[in-house]
């Protein structure tokens, strides 16, 4: 009896495992409060010149400065090649015949060339937590959040569920190649379970 109780409650969803309790069109539901997540349109400081580069910087600290309550978050949203990379230098230090540590380089290397094509395949997002607020005070604080920020010159836009979804799969489990994600395991196949029941069935139901 004690085993099955202990066993029941080491059970945990993969949400609990998150710390998350639900997603919401426009947040994820934690414990700890609410988390909106503004996704921030990328600049391409590649073709900046320095004082552009020094100009943008100076407007994300004045965002930050006043909307103290906002937290930052970073993302690679293409796949990462550093353990690659790693494995063909750990490779090369091994590896004694010379056409074979010149093939690893030009493997390395072109490891390299991916990276820095994907370099602006990055995702950007400003994240802020609310508790205990009623959803109008909420939506009018977001609205006057979202433009302060667009003033200082940044493009942007809050996360809907599918934003949520992806974000939280790149996150947790480094997924950036699916394009749509399911609600609850096992949803799609209970989709088509239905499907294929006839409709006279279905009336019975």
């Amino acid at each position: 009896m004690w085993k099955k109780k202990h066993r029941e409650k080491s059970v945990l969803s993969t949400r609990q495992l998150m710390g998350i309790e639900r997603i919401e069109e426009n947040c994820v539901c934690t414990p700890y409060g609410d988390l909106v997540f503004f996704i921030v349109q990328p600049t391409n400081i590649s073709v900046l010149p320095r004082a552009g580069i020094d100009a943008r910087i100076r407007s994300l600290l004045n965002v930050l400065r006043s909307q103290p309550e906002l937290e930052l978050l970073a993302m690679n949203s293409r796949e990462s090649f550093e353990r690659n990379k790693a494995f063909y230098h750990s490779r090369m230090e091994q590896e004694r015949m010379p056409k074979i540590r010149e093939l690893l380089a030009k493997d390395s290397n072109h490891l390299d060339e991916i990276q820095v094509l994907s370099t602006l395949a990055r995702e950007f997002y400003l994240v802020l937590r609310h508790r205990g607020k009623k959803e109008k005070s909420i939506l009018r604080h977001l609205s006057q959040i979202e433009k302060s920020i667009e003033e200082h010159g940044f493009s942007l836009r809050i996360a809907n569920k599918e934003d949520l979804k992806r974000m939280l799969a790149v996150y947790y489990a480094q997924d950036v190649t699916s394009e749509h994600f399911q609600n609850y395991d096992g949803e799609l196949w209970a989709r088509e379970v239905e499907d294929r029941v006839p409709e006279k069935e279905k009336a019975n139901h």
